[in-house]
Parts: structure tokens; C-alpha cells; sequence
């Protein structure tokens, strides 16, 4: 009779493993990144014109 290979048992477990915690993370970060588009209204376009003073030429 052959003999189990442990080591490779081991190996497919934890790929098994990893592969099942990467599709959770790419879930999770799917389901929040559409709500983080509607909670951030700033852009940094309104930022960076508010820096500018009416009247002054930078001369």
C-alpha cells in the first residue's frame, strides 16, 4: 500500500485556504467600494481652487 503524503495534503490545504481568503477579500472590497463613491462628495479639484486668491496675479 502507498504511503500518504502528508506534505502535499498540507500544501493544497492551505492553498485551498488562501485562494478562499483572497475571493472573501475581493468581495468585501466590492461591496465597499460603491458605497465610498457616494460618502466622499469632496474631489480634489474643489481643494485645489480653494487655494487661489481672487485679485492676485502671483506677480
Amino acid at each position: 500500500m502507498a504511503k500518504p503524503n502528508y506534505s502535499f495534503e498540507k500544501r493544497q490545504r492551505d492553498l485551498e485556504k488562501k485562494r478562499k481568503q483572497e475571493e472573501k477579500r475581493l468581495r468585501k472590497l466590492a461591496e465597499k467600494k460603491p458605497s465610498d463613491d457616494d460618502s466622499n462628495p469632496s474631489s480634489p479639484e474643489g481643494t485645489a481652487q480653494a487655494d487661489v486668491v481672487p485679485g492676485d496675479t502671483g506677480h
